[in-house]
């Protein structure tokens, strides 16, 4: 045999080969065993899970935004409304370069550096994967221009809004309020309040005032509409459709007619008037100026508006009627009055001699009118607003004694009316000090007391939430500004019942007797300029309350002292005198005397809400009229 040739083993050959075949054979019915098993999963076990996968891709869950509830006065004058228009939009998540986007979009429609400035604003606080508006209220030429070229722009789209729109613009401002983007604190809480559901597809939910008190009224319920759309997540057509529950509207005691003639009486003036209907508590005018602009929150504001808003020396933005505290003044002698009677520490006829001045510990407190006002009794005290009288009778009261009957009508605690950030103010005391400043209280910081100053803070709500007590005999109501809210679909009208409050124990007689003080202060003592010639019978306080504390023996000159540092004006009253239909309490901020600002404000009030009188002019300061 040749060494050199190989013999080959068939048999063995074939055998290796059968068991690489059979190897493989195997290999392949395993996974043929797998994918049929994995198949069966699938179109079997899986089956139901995977069809309503497949339904969710080709039906799209769209909420539907409810309409916002109408706010409009008791005589149905229209002060926050919706309308619908279209919106450009983009969603930052996919857009790559937001600038050049917008400066392209730009080229197609108008949009204006205030446009940009309020979008930066937006993006800075929103989620990017949120849809931003560009651009509000597009024209139909807009509209039409976007709708040809929008697929150049992905993350762009167009969008139908509800809008809010308030047409009183700052007439309203602090009072109703206004609406703004919902951010993640508005989310939060909507998540504790078991809420987040129904404000899916909403964008906007109160912020300030009665859009944000009566947000669950306002709001309404969400719809559902299930839409069939093709590959590109476009909506083909409508399966299904439950539709939105649009929210309920708001009727208030508001007058719009009386807060314009508020308004106008105020003229470039800061400063706040509330006004109350004495037997119910409905808030007939709620003013505080300057105001703002509400429908440049609606949008989003942009940085430039804002700042100059919040930066004003004005201050704009603060609700002075609700959360601006002032000292009384003398407009808190009449309480000081009750207190003594009540507590028995003078009686009407009871006199003393005014000098001009009250020494206390060595320091000399003074009356508004040098050499004062000689023999005075109570009734006089209130007309001719002796000070030295109130100094006396604070030092035989005590300031616990005070701030106990004064609690009665509501100073130093909130009112409990239906709109948000009301201020407490401040009622002094012993404890008060105590807490707040950790000292003890000193005598002589009674005496100032008397006359509404020292510690004394309250607001211009407090003070007529307490003049309208008063003019009411003893009972208080908590004020309102809402008085039905009515459902859209039934125009079923659900009534705001007054709340009546406890009576005041405070004996009637006691109670007249202040009360026909008041009058005589309209009639002969502070305010009988402002009120001359009216063809009723009104009753009222004058105030001045210092901003500035003076040093020992120096005297105020108003031309001297900057003007934001001079005294502030308030005025209280009520009116007619015998049937009180309107109540109220004015504070013109650096105005000088209660009777030559807050007054003649006061006189153009009732003279319209009584006998329909329009005025012509903001009202006038009475130069004449005397301190207090």
């Amino acid at each position: 045999m040749n060494p050199g040739i190989e013999i080959r083993n068939t048999q063995l050959e074939l055998h290796q080969f059968r068991l690489r075949l059979a190897i493989l054979a195997g290999v392949v019915l395993v996974m043929f065993a797998l994918l049929f098993t994995r198949f069966f999963y699938l179109q079997v076990v899986m089956h139901a899970h995977y069809q309503t996968l497949a339904e969710a891709n080709r039906i799209s869950i769209v909420p539907i935004a409810p309409n916002r509830g109408v706010v409009v006065d008791r005589n149905g004058v229209v002060l926050a409304h919706n309308y619908s228009a279209y919106t450009l939009e983009i969603m930052p998540s996919k857009v790559a370069d937001i600038d050049a986007l917008i400066n392209a979009l730009g080229e197609l429609v108008d949009i204006t550096p205030r446009d940009r400035r309020r979008f930066r604003k937006l993006l800075e606080e929103s989620k990017r994967f949120e849809s931003l508006p560009i651009r509000t209220r597009l024209s139909d030429e807009e509209i039409a221009r976007f709708a040809v070229n929008r697929y150049r722009f992905p993350g762009v789209d167009l969008k139908a809004r509800l809008f809010r729109q308030y047409p009183q613009r700052e007439l309203f401002s602090h009072v109703v309020g206004h609406i703004g983007r919902i951010n993640q604190h508005d989310l939060d809480k909507l998540e504790a309040d078991d809420q987040l559901a129904n404000y899916h597809g909403t964008d906007y939910i109160g912020k300030t005032g009665l859009e944000q008190s009566y947000e669950r009224f306002l709001h309404g319920t969400t719809g559902v509409e299930q839409v069939e759309v093709d590959s590109g997540g476009r909506a083909v057509r409508a399966l299904s459709r439950t539709p939105p529950v649009s929210g309920n509207n708001l009727v208030l005691t508001l007058d719009a007619k009386l807060q314009e003639v508020v308004y106008r009486a105020f003229g470039d003036r800061r400063g706040a008037l509330v006004a109350l209907e004495p037997a119910t508590g409905g808030v007939l005018a709620f003013v505080s100026t300057p105001g703002f602009d509400p429908n440049l929150f609606v949008d989003g504001i942009d940085p430039q508006n804002w700042n100059e808003l919040n930066n004003s020396p004005d201050r704009p933005m603060i609700n002075r009627a609700l959360a601006g505290t002032y000292p009384p003044g003398s407009t808190f002698k009449p309480y000081m009055a009750l207190a003594a009677l009540t507590y028995g520490k003078r009686t009407p006829q009871q006199t003393i001699s005014d000098p001009g001045y009250f020494s206390f510990g060595g320091r000399q407190f003074r009356d508004s009118k040098p050499g004062g006002y000689g023999t005075v009794d109570m009734h006089k005290s209130l007309v001719v607003s002796s000070d030295t009288y109130y100094y006396m009778l604070a030092n035989d009261l005590g300031i616990d004694a005070i701030a106990r009957f004064m609690a009665l009508f509501g100073f130093g605690s909130r009112t409990g009316i239906d709109l948000p950030g009301e201020s407490a103010g401040i009622l002094p005391s012993q404890e008060w000090k105590m807490r707040r400043f950790k000292q003890k209280w000193y005598p002589g910081e009674t005496i100032s007391i008397g006359i509404g100053q020292g510690y004394n803070a309250y607001t211009p709500l407090q003070l007529a939430t307490a003049i309208a007590t008063l003019a009411n005999d003893g009972v208080m109501f908590r004020p309102h500004i809402v008085d039905f809210v009515e459902d859209i679909r039934t125009r079923e009208r659900t009534l705001i019942e007054p709340k009546p409050l406890p009576t005041l124990d405070v004996k009637p007689e006691h109670i007249r007797f202040v009360k026909d003080a008041l009058v005589g202060v309209n009639k002969e003592g502070t305010g009988r300029r402002a009120f001359a010639g009216a063809e009723y019978v009104s009753a009222g306080k004058t105030g001045t309350a210092q901003v500035i504390g003076l040093k020992q023996g120096e005297k105020y000159v108003e031309s001297r002292v900057e003007e934001r540092l001079r005294d502030h004006s308030l005025f209280i009253a009520y009116a007619p005198a015998d049937k009180p239909r309107i109540a109220l309490a004015v504070v013109v901020e650096n105005a000088g005397f209660g009777a030559r600002a807050a007054a003649p404000i006061a006189r153009q009030v009732f003279d319209y809400y009584l006998l329909g009188k329009q005025p012509a002019r903001p009202a006038k300061d009475d130069e004449d009229a005397t301190r207090q």
